[in-house]
């Protein structure tokens, strides 16, 4: 077994959906980035590629190619999962943690288990995805943007 951890943080951009877990959450702004700003899921590819010890997003999907512009986290993560398959990686489980003054997110915690499983290749009951507040401290809590850390368990297959 093989355990990973990931991070990501992206501010609110004004003009972009926000997409958390793959799912368009209804919100008056998204998130500033390269990709689609999918902060869940970039912090899932790299707690991935880490406990696979492939390093992180960055270096698989630079944000200075013009090919990954506005893509959706999703294609990356399925790249992700077919670079663990090559090696006999599989997904035991995911535990995943959302911080967020707003929007609220509990409505749409099921969908984002939902997506992500069928992305990840295992049951919605081993992703567990979590909606926190700070408490309205540091830039979460002001409303500046969203940050996400996941926590991984591969097996060999």
């Amino acid at each position: 077994m093989l355990i990973g951890q990931g991070i990501d943080a992206h501010r609110f951009a004004s003009g972009r959906p926000l997409v958390l877990g793959g799912v368009t959450i209804p919100h008056d702004q998204g998130l500033a980035a390269h990709s689609d700003g999918d902060v869940v899921i970039h912090a899932l590819c790299d707690a991935l590629l880490g406990a696979a010890g492939l390093g992180d997003i960055g270096h698989h999907f630079p944000d200075t190619d013009a090919a990954y512009a506005g893509i959706d986290s999703r294609i990356l993560l399925s790249r992700v999962m077919e670079t663990l398959a090559e090696r006999g990686l599989a997904v035991h489980n995911a535990d995943l943690t959302i911080a967020a003054q707003q929007p609220k997110l509990a409505p749409h915690i099921a969908a984002m288990r939902k997506t992500l499983a069928a992305d990840l290749g295992c049951p919605a009951a081993r992703v567990n995805v979590k909606a926190t507040t700070t408490e309205r401290m540091g830039f979460t809590g002001r409303g500046e943007g969203i940050a996400a850390f996941a926590v991984v368990l591969l097996n060999q297959s």
